[in-house]
């Protein structure tokens, strides 16, 4: 009776081993499989989101994370100026659709106030386009790089404002390389 005893135990540990092995492989392949149907992989070109996101940092964008709801403001966005194009671009939002955006006195104003909430806190030595107040139309969001004094954006016309239609999705996780991996912020 204690063979059998020792025997049931020896099989009964190595059947919750198996069982946890096969979850976590489970895991893996809906990770994977998840990430792999929802998302785009891009690798960041530039200095323009320094220091969120670095030049050759490879990032996850949730192509479907607007499609249930609206980009908000300070979301970190991956877009095309252009259906044509195969440049894409990363930026935060700044200025969110019906809001007037002016940058003055170095700073960003939306609505005439100053966005005093802003991620960055560095001053903007060039206003570009947004010397002016900008009227954002339904559907139209202003952008800025996190490196605001070298970054191609909303200000210059180049750029100009993005278009719901040409946002790709949102900028959510760095893959790589290994000492940068995480969401972001």
């Amino acid at each position: 009776m204690g063979l059998y005893l020792r025997r049931y135990q020896e099989n009964t540990k190595l059947q919750d081993t198996c069982r946890f092995a096969a979850d976590i492989l489970l895991i893996i392949i809906a990770a994977f499989a998840i990430v792999h149907f929802t998302c785009d992989k891009f690798v960041v070109s530039g200095s323009s989101m320094t220091p969120v996101l670095e030049s050759d940092n490879s990032v996850l964008v949730n192509r479907w994370s607007y499609s249930l709801f609206k980009p908000k403001r300070y979301d970190v966005i991956a877009f095309a100026n252009d259906e044509n194009s195969s440049t894409v671009y990363i930026k935060r939002i700044i200025g969110l659709p019906g809001e007037n955006v002016q940058i003055k006195d170095k700073k960003v104003y939306i609505n005439g106030n100053l966005l005093e909430d802003d991620v960055i806190t560095q001053e903007i030595l060039t206003a570009g386009l947004a010397s002016q107040e900008i009227k954002l139309d339904a559907g139209e969001y202003f952008v800025l790089g996190d490196n605001r004094n070298n970054s191609e954006d909303s200000r210059f016309a180049g750029v100009g404002l993005v278009e719901d239609k040409d946002i790709l999705g949102n900028v959510w996780f760095i893959t790589g390389p290994a000492e940068r991996i995480g969401f972001v912020k």
